[in-house]
């Protein structure tokens, strides 16, 4: 039996005939042999309009009581989804995020995970219920309501799959999947097949809506298969894992030797593959596989055995055949390297318009001006994204700073840097809300020269004027007049290869977050 954690957003809870369709997806994953475990979101914009009602009355709520508020609508969903499961003949436990186990920091409106003790929750599935869980939210050490701040009902998911040891993290949607690119803006984006983990974190941390950063960087860092779903078809998605395919899923200690055998030149030849198995990685015979959900790929490889010192020769070569078999019985190819060169370059594109810009004129280009600048945008708990300084003129000693950073977090970075004006003796401070960021992101990028001259190359064409640049190994991301971000994009999806023949993207859902 295989144990399924499912998240469902709140366009997919969004009234009455929501919540009795994912109940019925609910009791036809348990009926099909699976452990069941939920968590939900708010239904629709109910935290929207909760926080319009505060707003109303106030203009600066307290942090603790606004917590409060907002853990309201978790748990509103939980309660009718469990009564929906039950009207199915199906026993359902609800439980908050407290009752869940889920002990946060005491950071108000943005908490963080320090730990989970399902205690509750493993007790209800093993009784044979299905256990509810209101996601966003859990407790601090004075017993205080906190809330995750937005995302937060994926990394409650991500975290109890992972304290419950599940086999996969099901993150449901409005749309089927990830797809190259948000197909409100470029009707012709693709559905990604899959993902990795280092992949999605870039993607996540730049723009993607589908997942929260948070959440993946969780899932990668305790090997939690995640599979993002639609819960208004039922399409194959999106795997998210460090694995090859959902058909021969590899464990993360294997995956990570793996990155750079399996793209090795292994020509299997006139050889008949082995046929692709689970490794499990435990000096025990290995368990007969339980029953799976579709599309679960199997234990989760997270066992405590020898692969935590590294998997054995053995384990690597058969995790290694499995994942090249399971490529050449999708698409058939004469050797693994030659599926390898075939692979895309670029994974997908994302946007962000939730950014400012903020650039100080005239700093003095003397060791420590940029360190004491940033110790005061530290100060204001701002996170800084892109950092640009510009070279000195030889006649003044004098240089430009620009840096990017959240917009809700941009204006106490301006108050703190106009306070500290004459300390740290800039000229000026140049504000621009109006900015966008584009992030192209792909492994392939590793091996691929020329990605950039294209990349720079589209937007040209386009019209587009760069203010900022930023990169990492699989990553370049830059900043752009918000106006023409838009079309960037389209323009960038295109000059890569990524358009699809005929729209894919379906958005299903409502304005739920």
């Amino acid at each position: 039996m295989a144990l399924v954690v499912q998240k469902y957003g709140g366009s997919s809870v969004s009234d009455i005939d929501a919540m009795r369709r994912v109940a019925r997806r609910v009791v036809a994953t348990r009926e099909a042999g699976n452990t069941v475990v939920v968590v939900v979101s708010a239904m629709g914009d109910t935290t929207d309009e909760l926080l319009d009602m505060a707003g109303a009355l106030t203009s600066q709520p307290p942090v603790r009581e606004m917590d409060i508020l907002l853990s309201a609508g978790e748990r509103i969903s939980m309660a009718l989804l469990a009564m929906a499961i039950n009207e199915l003949g199906v026993p359902a436990h609800a439980y908050t995020g407290a009752q869940a186990g889920v002990l946060t920091d005491s950071k108000y409106g943005r908490a963080s995970i320090v730990g989970v003790l399902p205690e509750r929750v493993a007790r209800s599935i093993q009784t044979g219920a299905v256990a509810i869980v209101a996601g966003f939210q859990g407790i601090n050490e004075v017993e205080d309501v906190t809330t995750l701040g937005r995302g937060g009902s994926d990394t409650t998911a991500v975290a109890l799959a992972a304290a419950l040891n599940a086999d996969v993290c099901e993150i449901y949607t409005d749309v089927d999947g990830l797809f190259t690119a948000d197909p409100r803006i470029v009707p012709t984006a693709r559905r990604v097949e899959a993902l990795s983990s280092e992949e999605t974190l870039e993607l996540a941390a730049h723009g993607a809506k589908i997942l929260h950063l948070r959440a993946v960087e969780y899932a990668r860092r305790f090997g939690v298969p995640l599979h993002v779903r639609s819960s208004f078809s039922d399409k194959t998605g999106t795997w998210i894992y460090d694995g090859r395919r959902p058909g021969a899923f590899v464990p993360s200690a294997a995956a990570a030797m793996l990155d750079d055998v399996v793209a090795a030149d292994t020509d299997l030849g006139d050889t008949a593959p082995t046929a692709p198995s689970t490794v499990t990685g435990t000096a025990e015979p290995a368990e007969q596989p339980a029953p799976q959900p579709s599309g679960v790929a199997g234990q989760a490889g997270r066992s405590a055995g020898p692969l935590a010192e590294g998997p054995s020769a053995t384990d690597v070569e058969t995790a290694h055949r499995s994942a090249v078999a399971a490529r050449a019985g999708a698409r058939p190819r004469s050797s693994a390297k030659e599926d390898h060169v075939e692979a895309p370059v670029i994974s997908g594109i994302a946007h962000d318009r939730s950014q400012d810009k903020i650039t100080l004129v005239g700093v003095p280009d003397v060791p420590g001006a940029a360190a004491r600048i940033f110790a005061i945008v530290a100060g204001t708990d701002a996170n800084i994204d892109m950092i640009v300084q510009d070279v000195s003129a030889e006649d003044t000693g004098l240089t430009n700073i620009s840096f990017t950073c959240p917009d809700g977090d941009s204006a106490a970075a301006r108050k703190a840097l106009e306070g500290a004006k004459e300390e740290l003796g800039f000229r000026s401070l140049h504000f621009n809300p109006d900015i966008g960021k584009l992030s192209l992101v792909g492994a392939g990028m590793r091996s691929h020269p020329g990605v950039s001259a294209r990349l720079f190359g589209a937007l040209s064409e386009a019209g587009v004027n760069i203010h900022m640049i930023s990169t990492s190994e699989i990553r370049i991301s830059v900043v752009v007049d918000d106006a023409v971000l838009d079309e960037a994009v389209r323009a960038v999806h295109s000059a890569f290869g990524l358009d699809a023949e005929a729209a894919e993207a379906v958005v299903y859902g409502g304005t739920g977050r």
